[in-house]
């Protein structure tokens, strides 16, 4: 949509991720990330943290359960979303306003950690509207072998000289 407003977010998760599942059996996942700018203050010669600004974040389906398997309290990540506005009215009755994140994309933040990538198998969404796979690239293959048993060359009798079998005897 034109009047989308794009933005990208760094900072730390506030809690562990709540996942929850909707009435239509959709996953959903609530986050909240804080993110405050540090600025050094050459007059005390030292590092000084801004204001924190406190994002409320959500996002569906299988995505949203990566989120919650993956992320916890503390986490540094980077979080790419919409903005979204909705109003509400308080207890007081007052009317307020509140900006939330429809998340598009997260992961972990690298620049103080290291993170090993775990790929969905098939790489596709498994909720109940998903479609059927049909991509046969898509299947994680049985054997331990990168390349597809289709394509691998016939072995002569006695192996290839050199197979890294030979060295397990």
């Amino acid at each position: 949509m034109a009047n989308e407003t794009a933005i990208t977010i760094v900072g730390n998760l506030t809690a562990d991720p709540r996942l929850f599942f909707s009435r239509q059996g959709v996953a959903v996942v609530n986050f909240t990330v804080a993110a405050s700018r540090r600025v050094y203050d050459k007059a005390t010669d030292r590092w000084l943290d801004s204001d924190t600004l406190f994002l409320r974040c959500s996002a569906f389906r299988q995505l949203a359960e990566n989120i919650a398997e993956s992320l916890t309290k503390g986490s540094r990540v980077v979080v790419t979303g919409r903005l979204r506005q909705h109003g509400y009215e308080d207890k007081e009755g007052i009317w307020r306003t509140s900006v939330e994140v429809d998340v598009e994309d997260v992961g972990p933040s690298l620049k103080w950690a290291i993170a090993k990538v775990t790929k969905v198998p098939g790489g596709v969404q498994t909720d109940s509207t998903a479609a059927p796979v049909t991509d046969p690239w898509a299947v994680v293959p049985a054997s331990p072998s990168p390349v597809p048993a289709w394509l691998a060359p016939a072995a002569p009798a006695g192996g290839f000289p050199g197979n890294p079998s030979d060295l397990a005897a």
